[in-house]
């Protein structure tokens, strides 16, 4: 799954040299003049738990639970709960959702522009303001198998996605 989400970088990447917008900068558009700091491409789960809602049962989204790759497919990093992304310097940034559009891919998570609202350390992610997550696969929470007999049980979901950190617009 990382090959093709690699590719999905170089895909950006080449779209981002010439003078077309990639996907990602319609969808979910940075901030002008925010320059890209990181990009990185995740390969993990989405974790749902089967929860009472309303008169009935459904899957609710719980964590992330990623490991973080650079364009060389070395590991960088991890992103979890918060949601939060740790690269291997030690440095951390926490985002709420700033804006959102459904996936192309079918049966993939929405892509997503995120705010930057707390950080750690002094690492590659510490001048993070913006985070997008882009070309989705997978991830969407089950169809079926959430009712009273299944209360509680988690499935945790096959999903890659680009990450692309953005510094403060200038």
């Amino acid at each position: 799954m990382r090959k093709i989400a690699c590719s999905a970088i170089a895909a950006v990447a080449v779209a981002g040299a010439g003078f077309a917008a990639s996907a990602a900068d319609v969808l979910v558009p940075a901030p002008a003049g925010a320059p890209l700091l990181l990009e990185t491409v995740a390969d993990g789960v989405q974790i749902y738990a089967c929860e009472a809602q309303g008169q009935g049962f459904e899957w609710v989204f719980k964590a992330p639970e990623a490991i973080l790759f650079d364009k060389q497919d070395r590991q960088i990093g991890t992103h979890f709960a918060g949601p939060t992304w740790k690269t291997a310097d030690g440095a951390t940034v926490v985002g709420e959702v700033a804006g959102k559009a459904d996936a192309p891919a079918a049966g993939a998570i929405p892509w997503l522009l995120l705010r930057a609202k707390s950080h750690e350390g002094t690492g590659a992610l510490s001048g993070v303001a913006f985070i997008r997550r882009a070309e989705t696969k997978g991830g969407i929470a089950p169809k079926a198998g959430c009712d009273a007999a299944h209360r509680g049980e988690q499935a945790r979901i096959r999903y890659s996605a680009l990450y692309q950190f953005f510094g403060a617009a200038k």
